[in-house]
């Protein structure tokens, strides 16, 4: 492979794995198994190991996970808390302990931790003097959600400690998951009322513990299981006693317990490397006896000194692993296909399967994912196939039988126009999903077109949430953007929550946002790669709205940060007679003032790539961000050798760290202010 290939293989697993990670821990609705998701992280690091100069910073191998949800208030976590490696055969566990003992260098033998690994929420229970005062999810690692109400439910964990000795703080790290009975018992009452079910007990966990209102959380029966220790204080409650917290992972449990949190009663304490095998086979054969859902064992370095001495890479402990559970497998019939458009336009083939029962449920549906997915397992129509449901969520489809191909197999047609609005479909070069074009039309699109259009960072239509564009669609009051500048007060106060005042100050943000600049009304346009540094280039480069609409690829790539695929994006787009609809209705009801080239001397910062982070808290992040792009400056998300200057507002972070170690120039909020002040900018 080449260098030119990989850099685009690792642009499309970062694309991927990032996706994944928002689905799998912020919504709760994967897309993809397990498997694929290990699959796709390990090629990244393979990739990144035989190419060094294409790992970055953001890379998804330098993450733990998911994002924290806005629904909450934010914690930052004293110690991070990382994710795990995983193992899969006994192969690539030897291995694993063949490192331990080399880095370890030590004629000692290697004891380890064992126990199951939960399929659930990841959580940091912080208590100071006794109380718990502060619970949160691990979130990306750095920075997890305060769902401290929620976790106060939970009759497993106590409120206050056990017994008179403790340290002064300390944090214990755990899992939250649901019972299989609860579980059971929760989608049956679902399903007595007509509601939606969950997927599997990690998903009703998560979601649990997502809710607002605890009151629906304590009635949905979930448990705890301690795993380990973040941030422990040396100041020890009830006593002085220098060592009183244990130097054996499996000792410092055994304490938790004491302290009347619970532990995974299968948790053990194996002499040697080679119990480890033991150990996974006994879990794996009593899995389906267990009370809660497992997809693997976890082996963790006992030593506590020696952990600290084998350290960590940038996502996970060297001194722990995931040795995963392999995937459960039946045969059935692929029935047909049919391809969904999702909201944000990418067509998805998926499998109708004869129903078979597999991993404890049964199985008639399975993504295909896209057309490359096909080709490579060369599957048609009514061939018998291999069904997996890969750590044990998702089902996928990972062979064919080819002997038992019937004569009346047929090949899989992909669809030329858009299922729902019948718009061109695009393939675009370096992506393996077709998408509509239709993205300002298309029925499967059309929430998330009009709720981009009006957000915060489009045209800021103070008022219209997601909840009321969602309710106005699905009431057949809007079909497009467009539609929004008819609404009245009286179709908007017949609305869930929205009284007449709420009704007046909605109509007032709509009539307010007629008026905008033209980079937002191109980046509320929702063309595909065009965000917002991208349309205030094409906005500054052709001036005028026409001149962009009529240009071809060669002269949109002349453009700053547009390159072919952009380009094409942007064509394609106003080459769809149905957004080419929508946007003249738009241009005959909105405006925007004439754009003012500005001369060299009304642009200071050219050339100077600043970036943001941290809270500021006389302007936000976008404001400040704006004014540096009126002098003339690039506005980064990303730290790199090339910045030249951090502003560093409070909780600044990693970035903060980085931009140190790099020798960037630090500017605070106030430094911001004066350079603003003394370019004459208007804050």
């Amino acid at each position: 492979m080449t260098e030119q290939q990989a850099s685009q293989r690792v642009s499309e697993l970062h694309r991927l794995l990032t996706t994944y990670n928002h689905e799998y821990y912020v919504m709760d609705q994967p897309s993809v198994p397990d498997v694929e998701y290990d699959r796709l992280m390990r090629e990244l690091i393979l990739l990144e190991a035989e190419f060094p100069q294409l790992k970055q910073a953001d890379s998804p191998s330098q993450r733990v996970g998911g994002e924290a949800l806005k629904a909450f208030t934010q914690v930052t976590h004293q110690i991070p808390m990382l994710s795990l490696d995983n193992v899969f055969s006994p192969q690539e566990w030897q291995a694993f302990a063949k490192r331990i003992e080399e880095r370890a260098k030590s004629a000692n033998t290697i004891a380890f931790c064992a126990e199951p690994k939960l399929d659930g929420l990841a959580v940091s229970l912080r208590y100071e003097n006794g109380y718990l005062v502060q619970a949160a999810t691990r979130g990306d690692g750095a920075v997890g959600e305060n769902i401290t109400e929620n976790i106060k439910t939970i009759k497993a964990i106590p409120l206050k400690l056990s017994g008179e000795i403790y340290p002064s703080v300390l944090e214990v790290r755990g899992e939250v998951f649901m019972p299989k009975a609860s579980f059971e018992k929760l989608n049956e009452a679902a399903i007595k009322k007509g509601e939606k079910t969950f997927a599997n007990p990690r998903n009703a966990a998560a979601g649990s513990l997502r809710q607002l209102d605890s009151k629906i959380t304590a009635k949905r029966n979930l448990s705890f299981y301690a795993y380990g220790l973040g941030f422990v204080s040396e100041q020890v409650q009830g006593q002085v006693e220098q060592n009183w917290l244990a130097t054996s992972h499996y000792q410092r449990l055994q304490q938790v317990k004491l302290l009347g949190l619970p532990v995974c009663p299968e948790v053990k304490l194996l002499d040697d490397a080679d119990q480890v095998e033991g150990f996974y086979q006994h879990i794996l054969q009593t899995r389906e006896a267990l009370d809660y859902e497992i997809d693997g064992t976890v082996f963790k370095v006992d030593d506590i000194r020696l952990q600290e001495k084998l350290g960590f890479v940038a996502r996970a402990p060297r001194w722990a692993t995931a040795y995963k559970f392999p995937a459960q497998e039946e045969l059935t019939t692929l029935d047909d296909v049919e391809f969904q458009v999702g909201r944000t336009g990418a067509i998805t083939p998926v499998a109708r399967l004869s129903p078979v029962f597999v991993g404890g449920v049964t199985v008639s549906n399975a993504t295909l994912h896209n057309q490359d997915e096909i080709e490579r397992l060369g599957i048609k129509i009514k061939d018998t196939v291999v069904i997996r449901r890969a750590g044990d969520v998702i089902p996928q489809i990972v062979s064919v039988v080819l002997d038992k191909r019937p004569d009346n197999a047929r090949t899989i047609e992909f669809p030329t126009r858009c299922p729902v609005c019948q718009s061109d479909v695009l393939r675009l070069e370096g992506e393996a999903v077709l998408r509509c074009t239709g993205g300002l039309y298309c029925g499967a699109q059309r929430k998330e077109a009009i709720k981009h259009f009006s957000s915060r960072k489009a045209l800021d239509i103070d008022g219209l949430g997601d909840k009321l564009v969602e309710q106005l669609v699905d009431e057949k009051l809007i079909q497009t953007p467009a539609d929004l500048f008819s609404l009245t007060e009286l179709d908007i106060s017949t609305m869930e929550r929205m009284g007449q005042k709420s009704a007046q100050n909605l109509v007032q943000a709509i009539e307010k946002a007629r008026h905008t600049t033209l980079a937002k009304f191109i980046y509320a346009l929702g063309i595909r790669e065009v965000g917002e540094t991208t349309a205030a280039n094409l906005a500054q480069h052709f001036l005028t709205f026409d001149a962009i609409k009529d240009a071809d690829e060669d002269a949109l790539q002349d453009v700053p940060d547009v390159g072919k695929i952009v380009a094409k994006n942007i064509v394609q787009f106003f080459a769809q007679a149905h957004n080419v609809e929508v946007v003249e209705a738009l241009e005959g009801i909105m405006t925007w003032p004439d754009i003012i080239v500005k001369t060299e001397a009304q642009q200071p910062l050219k050339d100077l790539t600043y970036v943001i982070t941290g809270t500021l808290s006389q302007m936000g992040r976008s404001d400040a961000k704006a004014y540096l792009q009126s002098l003339g400056a690039k506005v980064s998300g990303s730290i790199s050798a090339k910045t030249d200057y951090l502003v560093a507002g409070e909780k600044a972070g990693s970035k903060l760290t980085k931009a140190q170690s790099l020798g960037v120039k630090v500017l605070t909020e106030e430094d911001l202010i004066a350079l603003l002040t003394e370019h004459e900018v208007s804050l």
